[in-house]
């Protein structure tokens, strides 16, 4: 793709802009991540450095879900901007159409699409899963994840967990006993473990126990037994998969794995949906912005032209979250929770590209 010296000016402009607007929404959601953090200052180890460590890690995430938006605004602020100079003037009666500015935004978009997609499918992921582990771990919650999955001691019984599943059940658990010695005494194993409430202990499934005596191995299977354990799913809560932090590839494969373990799946669809078509939205959002400011060319500045901005952003972050919400409840497809309000963003944009065409 090559670029013309109009291509670079207007593509540095909207890039400014759109710079210049997540700085200013990563200031406030720094503040309301410090903010939500803070009840938890002081417990355990989480003093100053892990609070900082964790709130700046959390805002990945969050930049990139709000990242649409930003090119929404950024673009608009970049070309008023330009307009305001009466550079956008100059090159209308310089020859250069409409349709060239607009392309020339649009060439910066992809530019802008790209690198959020590495973003969210490599730095977000990374970013999130380190700052909840470090949060749990600052917070001396008695779980430890490992390599092996998690692990927490209960006086001589060794408790290791494979998975934490969506409905906060267990697979793989694992009951090592030592005796007085530190040897092993006896291993239980379970396929799966579901917590009741009622009991207040876990039903584990497909149990295999073992003991171990000097001079021999006993195993005994029973389908299902229940479980006495200071372990609640308050606390496996925090080591459970969260779609927000997962690459769109790896949402993939845990949708599968899911649907093997026989879960409910729509949230994490839904998730995966969102964050396929987040690329969509970003170049609709530049698409849309470029018409709005030759229609207002003469009936505003620079605060009516950030008006519409934020306006529409959010219109847009309402639209996502209430049909994602509606479609989960009514058991809609989550392709339609997330592509109804890109839709009609992107019907919109189409509709004032063709106004000032």
């Amino acid at each position: 793709m090559i670029l013309s010296r109009i291509d670079r000016y207007i593509g540095r402009g909207v890039v400014v802009g759109t710079l210049l607007v997540l700085a200013v929404i990563a200031a406030v959601t720094t503040l309301l991540s410090l903010a939500e953090a803070l009840p938890n200052y002081g417990r355990g180890s989480f003093g100053v450095a892990a609070l900082v460590r964790y709130v700046l890690l959390s805002q990945a995430r969050k930049l990139y879900e709000i990242f649409p938006v930003a090119t929404l605004i950024g673009t608009l602020l970049g070309l008023s901007a330009l307009a305001l100079g009466s550079e956008l003037t100059a090159m209308r009666a310089a020859g250069v159409s409409t349709l060239r500015i607009l392309g020339a935004a649009m060439k910066t978009g992809v530019a802008l699409v790209l690198v959020s997609t590495l973003f969210g499918e490599f730095v977000v992921p990374w970013a999130e899963n380190t700052a909840q582990l470090g949060r749990a771990r600052a917070l001396e919650i008695s779980l430890q994840q490992k390599g092996s999955g998690l692990w927490l001691r209960e006086g001589s019984r060794y408790v290791n967990i494979g998975e934490v599943l969506p409905d906060l059940s267990l697979l793989r658990v694992s009951v090592f006993e030592v005796n007085e010695a530190f040897r092993l005494h006896a291993q239980t194993y379970a396929q799966r473990a579901v917590y009741v409430p009622t009991e207040k202990a876990w039903r584990l499934e497909g149990v295999r126990d073992t003991t171990v005596n000097e001079d021999q191995l006993k195993v005994q299977r029973v389908e299902q037994r229940l479980w006495q354990a200071s372990l609640t799913p308050e606390m496996v809560n925090v080591f459970s998969v969260q779609p927000e932090g997962l690459s769109a590839i790896q949402l993939a494969r845990y949708i599968e794995h899911l649907r093997n373990n026989g879960q409910d799946t729509a949230r994490y669809r839904l998730a995966f949906w969102q964050k396929v078509l987040l690329p969509l939205a970003t170049a609709t959002m530049i698409l849309l912005a470029a018409p709005f400011v030759f229609q207002h060319f003469r009936s505003g500045g620079m605060s009516k032209r950030l008006f519409i901005g934020v306006l529409l952003g959010l219109v847009f972050v309402i639209l996502n979250r209430t049909f994602g919400f509606l479609g989960l409840l009514y058991g809609l497809p989550p392709i339609l929770g997330a592509g109804i309000p890109l839709f009609l963003f992107f019907l919109l944009a189409l509709y004032a590209l063709r106004r000032v065409a």
